[in-house]
């Protein structure tokens, strides 16, 4: 008992230290502090999109499923509606992989999917933003914002077919109120925070005892989704290493061909271009 009691307290100290040095760059605290919060993503929004945006509705975490059977699903940081019908997804990002160009389209489209009913005309469909804030500086041109829209080659002229998606510079130190907002992004304590609508979410969720004990189980819910995540990965690499020992037996002892060898083993998809690339070294 005593054994589990002191396992208990580690695992709480180590919880709380977490949480204590969480940012807005952390997507679990950047929803809760965003989720419900109109005045807090109307500001973003209009410090990021330069305009005054009246949010009607505000949702953390919100997933979206794809329609296709075995389809990816995503899960949105926030996911912002305005009052003309526009939808907005604002996404934090740390590492450059979850910043990838291929995921801001990934996301558009999986938004843009799902605002039409089978009877609307095409023509209804509303403006969509994916607000991707990374930490860094995506494109290494030291901007605070990059505005990515569609545009006709030939001509110069944009294409203006509703769908944004825009960088915001993480790094960015310069002046105004980007700089301002990317510094309370990085800060965390709110106390040091420029905005009050966010230093008063980063309040609640670290320093009172409702708001803490829900970013403690977050946490705590995180780690053991990470924990089933990272166990199913190595046991695909493992069955797929122990593929290669099998192939590689294969071709060495029946002379077979790598693509013979994978056939006969009925090996496909992402195994089968794993080995080739492992045999093909």
């Amino acid at each position: 008992m005593k054994e589990k009691q002191f396992y208990d307290e580690n695992e709480q100290k180590r919880v709380n230290k977490l949480v204590d040095d969480m940012t807005l760059f952390d997507d679990d605290l950047m929803s809760h502090v965003f989720d419900k919060n109109i005045e807090a993503t109307e500001l973003i929004l209009r410090i990021i999109l330069g305009e005054d945006i009246k949010v009607i509705s505000v949702e953390g975490q919100d997933e979206l499923k794809n329609p296709l059977v075995d389809g990816r699903n995503i899960t949105l940081d926030v996911h912002a509606v305005d009052s003309h019908g526009k939808e907005m997804d604002i996404e934090v990002q740390s590492d450059a992989k979850g910043a990838s160009v291929e995921r801001a389209r990934f996301h558009s489209s999986m938004m843009d999917a799902r605002m039409l009913k089978a009877s609307q005309d095409f023509k209804e469909l509303k403006d969509s933003y994916v607000i991707f804030i990374y930490k860094k500086d995506k494109f290494n041109e030291g901007m605070p914002v990059y505005h990515i829209d569609r545009y006709i080659r030939e001509t110069g002229k944009f294409f203006e077919d509703g769908s944004h998606i825009i960088y915001v510079n993480g790094s960015y130190r310069g002046e105004g109120e980007i700089a301002q907002l990317m510094e309370d992004f990085h800060q965390k304590e709110s106390e040091d925070m420029h905005y009050k609508a966010l230093a008063d979410g980063v309040k609640h969720f670290k320093e009172t005892e409702e708001g803490r004990e829900t970013m403690c189980e977050s946490v705590k819910e995180y780690a053991k989704e990470y924990a089933k995540e990272y166990a199913k990965e190595y046991a695909k690499e493992y069955a797929d290493e122990r593929d290669v020992i099998k192939v590689r037996k294969l071709m060495e002892n029946l002379q077979f061909t790598l693509e013979q060898a994978l056939n006969v083993l009925d090996i496909h998809g992402e195994s089968r271009t794993y080995i080739e690339k492992r045999l093909q070294k």
